[in-house]
């Protein structure tokens, strides 16, 4: 009962790398997706399609997202997301053009086509690429904390038969 109490408090404290099984999977497909589409931000429920193919998902995304602010952020009310690598480029790059525009041509750009066709520029496969090794890292960093953290369960577990055995062969005789 109280090594129950203490594993279900540590899971509590768990880092959210290790609370579900595919976790680091879901962070790795959310990075590509949102590093590379054409909008930088969206709401949960068209990133859950982007990255899982339906909005059914939606509930899960967000609980991603939001346990792992090392890569996303959500706008100010709290209903458009995006990665943070991302989010620190300049709104230049047109959507339909699919190119970074120059700053006479952002400005040549009338409001409405600035405000709806002009967005951050997606990341470049180098960039992705240390997004997705520094998920890995941290993952594995996780992992080894958790082993790190559970060093005395065998010593008490021992300890804990002993006193048993001690107990069960005092009543014996």
């Amino acid at each position: 009962m109280v090594i129950e109490l203490i594993i279900k408090d540590m899971k509590d404290n768990e880092s959210p790398y290790l609370k579900k099984n595919n976790r680091l999977s879901d962070v790795i497909a959310a990075i590509q997706v949102m590093s590379t589409y054409r909008f930088y931000k969206l709401d949960v429920k068209e990133w859950s399609k982007r990255i899982s193919g339906s909005d059914r998902f939606h509930y899960h995304w967000r609980k991603v997202f939001e346990e792992h602010s090392e890569f996303f952020r959500f706008n100010d009310n709290n209903e458009k997301v995006s990665l943070v690598w991302r989010r620190s480029k300049q709104r230049r790059f047109h959507v339909d053009l699919n190119k970074e525009l120059s700053l006479n041509e952002l400005n040549d750009l009338d409001e409405q086509s600035r405000r709806t066709r002009v967005t951050r520029m997606p990341l470049s496969s180098s960039d992705i690429e240390t997004l997705i090794s520094t998920a890995t890292d941290l993952h594995s960093r996780a992992f080894e904390n958790r082993k790190d953290e559970r060093w005395w369960i065998i010593p008490l577990v021992s300890a804990i038969s002993g006193i048993v055995g001690v107990v069960v062969g005092a009543l014996l005789k």
